[in-house]
């Protein structure tokens, strides 16, 4: 056998690690090569005038589709490490833009088409594309931006014109490597401003495995996304089913009806129900007196469903119900192995770490913490992504000592399960969606009458939890409605407070270092 340092280098060396160097076009790839005529994506529900539905690509076609657009991208200088910015909702498009930058290395960055102006401007300068898509829908809302953007390809005649004014002659670039940023997708960041969070080739490969080698759901089933694209929900688990030879089921959002008869006709790997929409599923589902073809597995975010929604959904769809604890930096993991029974009300919401991935639980001083003693959960493993975009302080503190710290509080039981215990920067998730109080911190205080602001976090039976604003006034003059209309100018809908409600400055329970003490005020809502 050979030494290692002899291993290490040489030209054979250097083949050996590119033989095993996939990527995300070429898993794609091999499965259109397999199985051309299998349905690979099929979109129903789809809102926009002129547009057949449904629609259905194979394999072979989107492959072809892909290829064309990968070219028509390379003739425009668009290469290896190149951004290319999307505004849309939930389309085939979407999809096929995944795989014509997987192709050529370049970084697809999708925007929320949630975001208010001068949050989308500033996730767009982030990046800095060079290339941009944007659907009929959202193209008024993006040139409205101005600045140096590029001019947009709009989803329509334009678009297919592209298509059709190039062959499908580029194959996969042979300089794409799997840590390689494949997409950016954003996540609110405490200072109030979202962060790119770069996703890698290899990230999204890892993804795929561990959600097949772990959860009851297997390569060549079918998957309805709903959620947006833009997040990890929607993305990641359908790039792998198209990674895998399965068949995406594109919804243009949320909406119920459409979601119910899938189920009914089609057998589902997992079904996604958000918190806040669990309700209104079941209540379809009720009203439309469906059978359910099959489902292996449905829901997400347990910690934010009622327990009773929980049993009730399960019991309808009988299939069990994913206790998942992980975000867009991580994928499922650390936390996302267990699966609450058909049927049952849970009183206990453990989670159970997920096996392709090491956790630690540590102490400010990242020391790790005995079982039973809340601690900040660190993870490392290959599903992780790599860092924020352009932000390297950040990105220092955060995968200080080579584990990402999540920023998220738990105690380890002494089976080795996982309780969640809290936010440490006060994140509150709503409906599925990331808000942090400084978000909207931030826009009250740009009003002068503010003299100083706190949101915190209520419990909500729909969303889970809701943004209300504790506010001091410098002038009596400043009314509740004057501050919401601040924040539906600048503020994604998601984002908006609940309720603002009017204290002194004084009033404000602060630490010894004049720090607002959240927790405080959270006792004011009860």
């Amino acid at each position: 056998m050979q030494a290692p340092a002899e291993h290490d280098g040489g030209e054979g060396a250097a083949l050996a690690r590119r033989s095993a160097a996939s990527t995300v076009a070429g898993l794609f790839t091999m499965r259109a090569q397999l199985h051309p005529e299998r349905i690979a994506i099929e979109e129903i529900a789809i809102k926009e005038k002129g547009r057949d539905d449904p629609r259905t690509l194979s394999y072979g076609a989107l492959d072809e589709r892909t290829r064309r657009l990968a070219t028509a991208l390379r003739s425009q200088g668009i290469g290896r490490g190149d951004r290319v910015a999307i505004l849309s909702e939930n389309r085939a498009e979407f999809l096929e833009l995944f795989f014509a930058a997987a192709r050529i290395g370049a970084i697809v960055a999708c925007q929320n088409w949630r975001l208010a102006g001068p949050e989308l401007r500033h996730c767009l300068d982030l990046v800095e594309p060079s290339f941009a898509f944007v659907s009929p829908r959202h193209e008024t809302a993006y040139t409205a931006l101005g600045g140096n953007l590029p001019a947009p390809i709009v989803f329509g005649k334009a678009y297919e014109a592209m298509l059709a004014a190039h062959a499908p002659s580029v194959n996969i670039a042979e300089d794409v490597e799997p840590e390689d940023a494949f997409l950016i997708l954003y996540t609110s960041g405490t200072t109030g401003l979202p962060k790119g969070a770069v996703i890698s080739h290899r990230a999204e490969i890892a993804r795929n495995m561990v959600m097949h080698a772990e959860l009851p759901v297997s390569p060549g089933e079918i998957f309805g996304v709903w959620s947006p694209l833009f997040h990890m929900g929607g993305a990641d688990y359908s790039l792998a089913t198209l990674m895998s030879g399965g068949k995406v089921v594109v919804f243009d959002g949320f909406q119920k009806e459409a979601l119910v008869a899938l189920a009914g006709r089609e057998k589902l790997g997992w079904l996604v129900l958000m918190p806040g929409m669990v309700k209104t599923f079941i209540e379809e589902f009720k009203r439309q007196g469906s059978n359910v073809k099959g489902v292996n597995m449905c829901g997400v975010m347990a910690d934010l469903v009622p327990p009773a929604e929980i049993a009730e959904a399960t019991r309808l769809l009988d299939a069990p119900y994913l206790n998942s604890f992980g975000s867009t930096e991580t994928g499922n993991p650390p936390a996302s192995a267990a699966l609450l029974p058909v049927g049952i009300t849970p009183e206990s919401l453990s989670k159970t770490q997920s096996a392709y991935c090491e956790v630690r639980l540590v102490d400010p001083d990242d020391n790790d913490v005995p079982d039973g003693a809340p601690g900040e959960l660190a993870m490392r493993g290959p599903t992780l992504f790599s860092g924020y975009w352009r932000a390297e302080e950040t990105n220092a503190h955060d995968f200080r000592g080579g584990w990402f710290h999540m920023g998220d509080v738990f105690v380890r039981n002494p089976d080795g399960t996982l309780d969640f215990v809290d936010r440490v920067k006060y994140l509150i998730k709503t409906g599925g969606e990331n808000v942090y109080p400084a978000e909207i911190e931030r826009v009250m205080m740009q009003e002068p009458r503010v003299a100083d602001v706190a949101v915190v976090r209520k419990p909500d039976d729909k969303w889970g939890e809701v943004p209300i604003a504790f506010v001091a006034r410098h002038d009596d003059s400043l009314n509740e409605d004057a501050l919401t209309a601040l924040c539906r100018a600048e503020l994604a809908g998601y984002k908006q407070p609940k309720g603002i409600r009017f204290i002194g400055f004084d009033e404000f329970p602060r630490s010894t270092s004049g720090k607002i003490q959240r927790h405080e005020l959270e006792k004011l809502l009860d």
